[in-house]
This record gives structure tokens, C-alpha cells and sequence, in this order.
């Protein structure tokens, strides 16, 4: 696959008209959205299955701080 180089998006968005511009912005934040979502969602299986295997344990947050502060 062709190495594609940031300016180079740049100015081919630049030469877009106004209406595809804006259409590009809004597809690119909402593929944002969705892929932080995706992110977060694995993240949390995650922990889940960590959780499930005993692999981490439940804490408060008093002790979390603790452990932060020494």
C-alpha cells in the first residue's frame, strides 16, 4: 500500500467543495467516535475477564490513592 502523507490529505480535502468538506469532517468525527468506542469496549472485556480469572482485584478508591501517594 502507497505511504499516504498527512499534507498531502490536506490539500486534497483543501480542494474539496465547502458541502464535501463538511460531509469529510463529520464522517471522520463520527468514525472517531466509533472507533474510541470500539476501544473501549475491548478494554472492558478486558477487564472483565481479568476480573473473572482473578487476575486484578477489587479496591476503593481511598486505597488506589494510597498506593498512588508512595
Amino acid at each position: 500500500m502507497k505511504k499516504i502523507i498527512f499534507a498531502d490529505v490536506l490539500e486534497a480535502a483543501g480542494n474539496l467543495p465547502l458541502d464535501a468538506r463538511e460531509d469529510l469532517v463529520e464522517i471522520l468525527h463520527k468514525r472517531s467516535i466509533e472507533e474510541r468506542r470500539n476501544k473501549l469496549a475491548k478494554e472492558i472485556k478486558n477487564a472483565r475477564s481479568e476480573y473473572k480469572h482473578n487476575k486484578c482485584k477489587a479496591v476503593s478508591a481511598d486505597d488506589i490513592m494510597k498506593e498512588i501517594i508512595q
